[in-house]
């Protein structure tokens, strides 16, 4: 029976004999014809009443609709979850992200078996950076530091701020001599690369630790360990 109709359906249309015989013939046209005038979402098109098929345009458009509201909220979501990852100061991941991929990258280590490098660096002086030049002039410093770094590391290695003036930056499949030599690198090119705020060239130099670790640590070892060796470097610097 139609919806909304009390009276029995009548039977279907006979198809034509070229109907019949394309359908024979396997044509795949003749198929989709018979199967898209049979029914329409699954209601059979003798009882798509005018009104039926208002409602089901309006149902099509209600859920298109609904379709874009989930993708704009996940995606709301999604950038939610990066800027609860970044640092409010400089383009790094912040302390707990960083540890959470330093605690990955050892998951990995462990499965696989490979060793990954940590570095571990501050700035020298970053409290007589700002004492003489302002508070302005130290967060422009950090932010000169962190995209030195990103220059010149691995899509792959991660840098992340660790607290004040501390960054971390794991270096994916690295063993203790690479991160060192790259820690010392990175040192170098901070020295001799000119930091400038209000007009002011501003010298700049970092104290650096590096240690390798594998899946038999665990992320605070790690971290503590890389932090040991930055003193015991600043220390025998100073």
């Amino acid at each position: 029976m139609k919806i909304g109709d009390s009276k029995p359906l009548g039977p279907a249309a006979p198809l034509s004999s070229r109907e019949r015989a394309r359908a024979r013939s396997g044509d795949p046209s003749a198929g989709r014809h018979v199967s898209d005038s049979a029914s329409i979402m699954g209601i059979p098109e003798a009882e798509l009443t005018p009104r039926v098929r208002d409602a089901l345009m309006q149902l099509m458009g209600e859920v298109a609709e609904l379709r874009r509201e989930m993708s704009a909220m996940h995606e709301r979501l999604r950038e939610s979850e990066e800027l609860a990852d970044r640092d409010p100061l400089i383009p790094v991941l912040n302390r707990r992200a960083f540890v959470r991929e330093l605690s990955r990258v050892i998951a990995s280590g462990r499965r696989y078996g490979e060793a990954a490098g940590l570095v571990y660096f501050d700035l020298d002086n970053f409290k007589g950076v700002n004492d003489a030049h302002g508070h302005a002039a130290g967060d422009a410093a950090l932010q000169h530091l962190a995209n030195l770094v990103l220059a010149n590391v691995r899509e792959t290695d991660i840098l992340g701020r660790l607290g004040g003036d501390e960054l971390g930056l794991i270096l994916a499949r690295a063993d203790e001599e690479t991160a060192k030599t790259k820690a010392a690198s990175l040192a170098a090119l901070v020295s001799r690369e000119p930091f400038r705020h209000g007009g002011t060239e501003i010298p700049l130099s970092i104290s650096v630790g590096a240690v390798a670790f594998t899946g038999e640590d665990e992320p605070d070892d790690a971290l503590a360990r890389a932090d040991r060796a930055m003193y015991e470097a600043k220390r025998k610097d100073g």
